[in-house]
């Protein structure tokens, strides 16, 4: 018998959705509208959302409690900007830390005219921290990328190719582990993942992962519960 892990699956078409003609937004926990009483976060994971944006607009969010923004451009580049000053330009290849407190704002905007961007938002509760920017290259394949890491989480993102195989050893026995698939197909500890996937694991002290298709990406998130 296959010995199954402790965990939840966040389906991709189980996700919220709020559309309007310049904007899109899949969410996996709950946030704004949407509400599934079965979508609550994950430890101090309270939004993963997947966003696209139409040429040259933008959308301002304000901060409640102390947390980690990170933006991960997916396809473009996004540009930010923080209440305190802080702004740049985003590139895929590149994830942004924004740390807020409360009742403190953000911006994200596409820099393009007349091209979509996809990108990335997690907010992570964290009562310390500071802004950091980091790029990677994932022409690397086949390995996990360590991005941020922090006493709340953890980032890791990785390409592979198919059936390429990896593990990741938890550095902290008392957190979870947050799954995303960002493209393609993974086996998960046992569970399929297609695009949009979520997988939240618990009582785990390695997660294994296996990629059914090619340049298939994925993203880990080490987190505390």
């Amino acid at each position: 018998m296959i010995p199954q892990s402790k965990g939840k699956m966040y389906l991709s078409d189980e996700r919220g959705y709020n559309e309007m003609p310049w904007f899109r937004t899949y969410n996996t926990f709950n946030f704004g509208r949407y509400f599934n009483e079965h979508k609550q976060p994950f430890g101090a994971l309270y939004v993963l959302n997947e966003d696209v944006l139409a040429g040259g607009k933008g959308f301002r969010m304000e901060i409640e409690s102390p947390a980690d923004i990170i933006l991960l451009p997916i396809v473009g580049a996004i540009t930010f900007a923080t209440d305190q000053g802080h702004c740049g330009l985003l590139e895929a290849g590149q994830v942004q830390v924004l740390h807020l407190t409360p009742n403190t704002a953000f911006e994200v905007r596409n820099p393009y005219e007349n091209d979509l961007v996809k990108f990335l938002q997690l907010w992570i509760h964290t009562p310390t921290g500071q802004s950091t920017l980091t790029t990677f290259d994932l022409s690397h394949k086949d390995l996990l990328h360590s991005l941020i890491h922090n006493d709340t989480y953890t980032l890791s993102v990785g390409k592979f190719n198919g059936r390429a195989e990896t593990s990741y050893p938890l550095k902290d026995k008392n957190k979870g582990v947050f799954v995303f698939n960002i493209e393609g197909a993974f086996e998960v500890q046992y569970r399929l993942l297609h695009n949009g996937d979520g997988l939240g694991l618990w009582e785990v002290a390695e997660v294994e992962l296996e990629a059914l298709s090619n340049d298939a990406i994925i993203l880990l998130l080490e987190v505390a519960l």
